[in-house]
């Protein structure tokens, strides 16, 4: 059997998001374990953090994701979700993106994101559970120039060169988050990227901790010692950590991360926050 196209176990990930609808291949469908997912599973960096590999084979996945309850980023969030809506018969395309968001005008970026889109009696629809702070909490319909609701932001897509720049309506004013084209990518395509993120010495996932999830009526955020709760009506609470202790808590509670048991975790915790990252 191919590792990378390895059949999920469906009843463990239903029970790890909280699904008990049908698991039939309609927008409905989508929608709702779209939602769950974004609730359930945070997007966090902890295994690049403390220099651990990050594979992207499935069963790999399903252990981090479903079995220790753990989260991920962009490559093991949407590659783990596009085998679960493959299971269930949704014909789905794996893409690529380059980040805009936070970027400056001009900048050109890798195609380091992951994103997914999946046809639905024969329309194509974009999913994406792993963008960190700004995942989408819902599928959108891949429609130009349509604003579309989403339990958090409203987003549309923009038609840009041969595809199309995702925005987010943030604060009244609009904001691109990545680009992407139609063109179907493959494990190898992800691993160069995933390797980079995980490994390069300058890459903000080895230097320093993010986490994020969706829960209703807000997000959490964590960018090292900065935790942020975004709410729906436009607010946004900010504090700065200045404790060990208090990463911890927000991790756990918060992000809802079970921390894993490495010797390292704490001083490299201390050490990202003397150094005011």
């Amino acid at each position: 059997m191919d590792e990378s196209r390895r059949a999920p176990d469906l009843g463990a990930y239903f029970r790890r998001i909280g699904f008990a609808g049908a698991a039939e291949p309609t927008a409905a469908t989508l929608r709702e374990l779209h939602r769950l997912h974004a609730e359930a599973i945070p997007f966090e960096n902890l295994a690049a953090f403390l220099g651990e590999p990050v594979p992207l084979d499935a069963a790999s996945l399903e252990e981090k994701l479903v079995a220790r309850r753990r989260g991920g980023w962009c490559f093991e969030q949407n590659l783990y979700f596009a085998h679960v809506l493959e299971a269930i018969g949704y014909p789905v395309r794996r893409l690529a993106a380059r980040v805009r968001w936070n970027v400056p005008a001009g900048v050109v970026t890798a195609r380091s994101h992951m994103l997914l889109e999946v046809m639905i009696g024969g329309e194509p629809w974009i999913a994406d559970v792993g963008f960190g702070g700004q995942s989408l909490t819902a599928p959108l319909r891949l429609a130009a120039q349509v604003e579309q609701e989403t339990p958090h932001e409203t987003f549309r897509l923009v038609p840009h060169g041969e595809g199309f720049v995702l925005e987010a309506r943030v604060e009244d004013e609009w904001r691109a988050l990545y680009a992407f084209e139609r063109h179907e990518q493959h494990l190898a395509d992800y691993e160069v990227s995933n390797w980079y993120l995980a490994n390069h010495p300058r890459s903000q996932f080895v230097t320093g901790v993010v986490a994020a999830r969706a829960a209703p009526g807000l997000r959490h955020a964590l960018r090292n010692a900065r935790y942020a709760i975004h709410h729906r009506d436009g607010r946004t609470e900010t504090r700065v950590l200045s404790s060990v202790e208090e990463v911890r808590r927000i991790l756990e509670e918060e992000m809802r991360i079970p921390l894993p048991a490495h010797p390292s975790l704490d001083a490299k915790l201390g050490e990202m926050l003397r150094e005011g990252r």
